[in-house]
């Protein structure tokens, strides 16, 4: 089934790479890359959330997840990840959302957290949506939820919260993370570097 225009569908196998580009007519018939907030939806149970898709290193399918004492209760615990010992995050925990318990229909979305890497657990990632920057609210204006929100955009199916993975751990979080890290003799997984 093809996705409408603006929306690419996103399967999770071992690894799907996320690429963004969505064909926009220029009301002539002739079609041009958007240049518009690339967003990656995600749903938590009924809800639908997104994550900026220039983030997103990867998306794949749930894993066994290992403790990861001493971390802060966001943090469900470390994935090994292409060698690279990786926290997992579960935004129901930042959001008093209901847990619910990990199973393989689900997905990690792997993506920058400013400098460290995370594994993001959700149900399911959805789709690639171009979302036009001015359909886009500052969280500030729309939701006191803090700094963990990014945005709200407007779509024609409703609201979508876009989640600030930057911002997602505090900073006491991210030390936190560190030490529990260092004491089972892995180090931060930084974003960017080799693999």
């Amino acid at each position: 089934m093809a996705a409408p225009a603006g929306k690419r569908r996103v399967r999770a196998g071992r690894t799907a790479a996320v690429q963004v580009m969505a064909p926009v007519s220029d009301g002539g018939g002739e079609t041009e890359p958007l240049l518009d907030e690339s967003l990656l939806v995600f749903e938590l149970g009924a809800e639908r959330f997104a994550v900026r898709a220039g983030v997103v290193r990867e998306v794949v399918r749930a894993v066994a997840i290992s403790s990861l004492p001493g971390a802060p209760a966001v943090v469900e615990g470390v994935i090994n990840f292409r060698a690279r010992i990786v926290p997992v995050v579960d935004p129901r925990r930042r959001f008093n959302l209901p847990e619910v318990p990990l199973h393989s229909d689900q997905h990690f979305i792997v993506a920058a957290a400013g400098a460290r890497l995370v594994a993001v657990r959700v149900d399911q990632a959805t789709e690639l949506v171009s979302v036009a920057t001015q359909a886009i609210e500052r969280a500030a204006s729309v939701v006191p939820a803090g700094p963990y929100v990014a945005g709200v955009a407007r779509l024609p199916d409703g609201l979508l919260v876009i989640h600030d993975l930057e911002r997602f751990l505090s900073i006491d979080e991210a030390l936190e993370v560190d030490a529990a890290l260092q004491r089972v003799g892995a180090g931060p997984v930084p974003a960017r570097g080799a693999p």
